[in-house]
């Protein structure tokens, strides 16, 4: 009986711990969503909004600038609007300023990141009588880019890796190839057909060599014959 009592207490506890966070994150985000005194709103559009939401920071080089006060869809071009407060101090802008939905890490949230960029003209607030997202094109930003999914990403760096694999193994493949052709071109080395060419130069000359000493020695007995033969007598002798 007291067990049961005392687990009824502890989850009544839990459940005023977990009102109390509630209620201070509902507070938080509707202050967020306010449009701040001193601000302006302006607009973009991207192509996939996922990650943020009403209060969704907006900061400009890592500094909160504004937040975001609500997201529409644009059925007719399947993008998202975007609409956020910024301090009144950063407008106008250049026109050439981008919008990225960045996220803070693979585990964290997502902000609007504002990077300034030169261009052709300027950025103003709407006015009086000036819709946002209208054809005035008055607070839109129009360069952005959306959130990208991180699951996309692995996938995609992961076929890139296999395809890598293949391509090392078609290249070991061809190195294997050309290392086997470079080998049989060493075994096929003219080395060898010098030493053949020397071994035929060589049984040459053994066979002039021999021809020649066959050659002297026909011609050796009429050498001695012409040598030994006496020489014609002379008038002289006949006396």
């Amino acid at each position: 009986m007291r067990e049961s009592i005392f687990e009824t207490l502890i989850g009544a506890a839990v459940l005023v711990v977990a009102g109390v966070f509630l209620w201070f994150a509902m507070a938080r985000g509707g202050e967020a969503a306010s449009s701040p005194s001193g601000s302006v709103e302006l607009g973009a559009r991207f192509n996939s909004a996922s990650g943020i939401d009403r209060g969704t920071d907006v900061r400009m080089a890592g500094v909160k600038v504004g937040t975001v006060r609500a997201i529409k869809l644009d059925v007719d071009r399947a993008e998202a609007l975007v609409t956020f407060a910024v301090s009144k101090d950063l407008v106008p802008l250049d026109d050439g300023t981008s919008a990225r939905i960045q996220s803070e890490g693979l585990l964290g949230g997502s902000y609007i990141n504002l990077e300034p960029a030169a261009g052709f003209g300027q950025i103003e607030p709407c006015g009086e009588g000036q819709q946002l997202f209208g054809d005035s094109g008055c607070g839109e930003i129009l360069y952005t880019q959306g959130s990208v999914d991180l699951l996309t990403l692995l996938a995609s760096f992961a076929s890139g890796n296999g395809g890598g694999d293949d391509s090392s193994s078609n290249d070991s493949s061809s190195s294997s190839s050309n290392s086997a052709d470079s080998n049989s071109d060493d075994d096929a080395s003219p080395f060898g057909d010098l030493t053949g060419s020397d071994d035929e130069a060589d049984s040459a000359d053994k066979t002039d060599e021999n021809a020649a000493e066959d050659e002297a020695a026909t011609e050796s007995p009429d050498s001695s014959t012409s040598l030994g033969e006496a020489y014609p007598d002379t008038p002289g002798d006949n006396r």
